[in-house]
């Protein structure tokens, strides 16, 4: 074999070099050696050669002939093969000497797939790559070479390093590099989105989100405002939700909060500005829902509709909205009297609220659901055998201490009926005249979890008074006989009805 492939024989030359290549029939495994038969089968016209060179034989090894092999790289990358994208990048970018600017824009392709296919060495060589690129950037900024270079708008190394710059450092030097190439962009571009969609002009993703940088970027009330909101505009357009949602608010004349602003056209469009909020929200933005609820519920809107304004301030709660939480919390609790369970869901909005921080959400909370006074009334820790002989007396105990609840309330509470996730809807009264519906947050992962056992341990119990615990009097002589000093004169914490 190894006097055919010295001899020329494409075949010999692709076996031995499989062999060198993975080690084989007493051979050693030695990538330079496979490389140096596998080329030579390559260059012969045999295509398992140049696909093994592609899969199997990286950049160390490559780079001492990178004229040589760099050929078969970029075919197999062609070809699909994806560790061959990473090596011609790499051959190509280290390159001593200038490189066709097709192959560069080649390499940074095959660069890109890698980094997204997550290949470490790929995702390192083109974080070095864009630091290279931006500090070429800045060279340029202070004259001595254009920071974009000119007729070269769309090579992909410029956006890695505007991403970069974006991302680590401060919005003036983001733009001293971002603003030719945005201008360059738009040179040709329609005036504004209406007329992109009317002429059915579209930018590249990576464009569209350079143009909505800038546009963020760039100072409001500067005079480069016009600018700006050309850049808004049409990246709008090309469906860049944070555009849309500014682009909206301008309409609208108002802020994220709904409070009419200076800034923004002569007179509010609500029509336009809600095709855009409702484009930026459909994109996941609760913050567009909000200025939505805000809009429907503006007297001066000819369409002002309260059931609307409900239901996006609704989606923007569920999206994570603070203030909306907090409004769909104390709407909700206003609302209690047309439906009970409104106190229900007014605490799962008021904590959704609190858990971010809003001191109001909280305040709110303590009025809607107060923390009770400690189960008292219990004066001993349950006696040993309590559990294994009065399993369900037992854990009603347990609930009564974790969640501050009266005597009266810890016998006859429906378990079940009562754990709504996020709190205890303690509701004893047809059963116990002198009590009174109360809610009680489940704010631990104790409680929690205790809460959850106990409601497995009453999955198949009846917890009415017709249910195998009995009535009340039964319970409470139960009680009575197993902890005998409870206190069981009165009914400590509960106002009469």
């Amino acid at each position: 074999m190894i006097r055919g492939a010295r001899a020329g024989d494409a075949e010999c030359q692709l076996a031995l070099g499989k062999l060198y290549l993975f080690g084989g029939a007493s051979l050693p495994q030695s990538p330079p050696t496979a490389l140096h038969w596998l080329h030579r089968a390559a260059a012969q016209g045999r295509d398992e050669a140049w696909r093994l060179i592609g899969k199997h034989v990286g950049f160390e090894h490559a780079r001492h002939s990178r004229g040589a092999v760099l050929p078969w790289y970029e075919r197999a990358w062609e070809a699909g093969v994806a560790p061959a994208g990473l090596v011609l990048a790499q051959l190509v970018l280290s390159a001593p000497d200038g490189v066709a600017s097709a192959l560069r824009a080649k390499a940074l392709r095959a660069l890109e797939a890698a980094a997204r296919a997550g290949l470490p060495d790929a995702l390192r060589l083109q974080a070095q790559h864009a630091s290279a690129a931006l500090a070429a950037g800045a060279h340029g900024a202070a004259g001595e070479r254009p920071a974009v270079p000119e007729g070269e708008p769309d090579r992909p190394d410029h956006y890695a390093a505007l991403d970069l710059a974006w991302r680590q450092q401060p919005r003036a030097v983001f733009l001293a590099h971002a603003l030719p190439l945005a201008r360059a962009l738009v040179r040709d571009a329609p005036p504004d989105a209406e007329s992109a969609r009317l002429g059915g002009w579209q930018a590249p993703p990576a464009q569209v989100l350079l143009l909505s940088r800038c546009a963020q970027a760039l100072a409001d009330g500067d005079d480069r405002h016009g600018e700006r909101q050309r850049f808004c505009e049409l990246a709008a357009h090309g469906g860049d939700r944070t555009a849309q949602l500014a682009l909206g608010l301008w309409f609208a004349r108002m802020n994220c909060d709904g409070e009419r602003v200076s800034d923004g056209i002569a007179a509010a469009n609500f029509k336009r500005a809600i095709r855009w909020l409702t484009q930026a929200g459909e994109q996941g933005l609760a913050d567009a829902w909000f200025a939505l609820s805000r809009i429907y519920i503006k007297p001066e809107f000819s369409q002002r509709s309260v059931a609307e304004a409900q239901a996006c301030l609704e989606r923007a709660a569920d999206m994570g909205h603070s203030a909306a939480q907090l409004e769909c919390g104390i709407h909700a609790w206003r609302a209690r009297r047309g439906d009970e369970q409104n106190d229900v869901r007014a605490a799962y909005w008021l904590q959704k609220a609190a858990a971010q921080g809003s001191a109001e959400a909280r305040a709110a909370l303590a009025r809607i659901a107060p923390d009770g006074d400690a189960a008292d009334w219990i004066a001993a820790p349950s006696p040993r055998g309590l559990a294994g002989s009065q399993p369900l007396l037992a854990a009603r105990l347990e609930l009564a201490r974790l969640f501050s609840l009266t005597r009266a309330e810890a016998l006859l509470l429906d378990v079940r009926a009562a754990d709504q996730g996020h709190c205890l809807v303690v509701d004893i009264r047809a059963s116990y005249g002198r009590s009174k519906r109360r809610l009680v947050l489940v704010r631990t992962a104790q409680q929690r979890q205790a809460l959850d056992r106990v409601a497995r341990l009453f999955e198949q119990v009846d917890c009415s008074l017709a249910g195998p615990e009995g009535n009340y009097r039964q319970r409470l002589y139960r009680l009575k006989s197993w902890l005998p000093g409870d206190g069981t004169d009165g009914d400590a914490g509960l106002v009469p009805a």
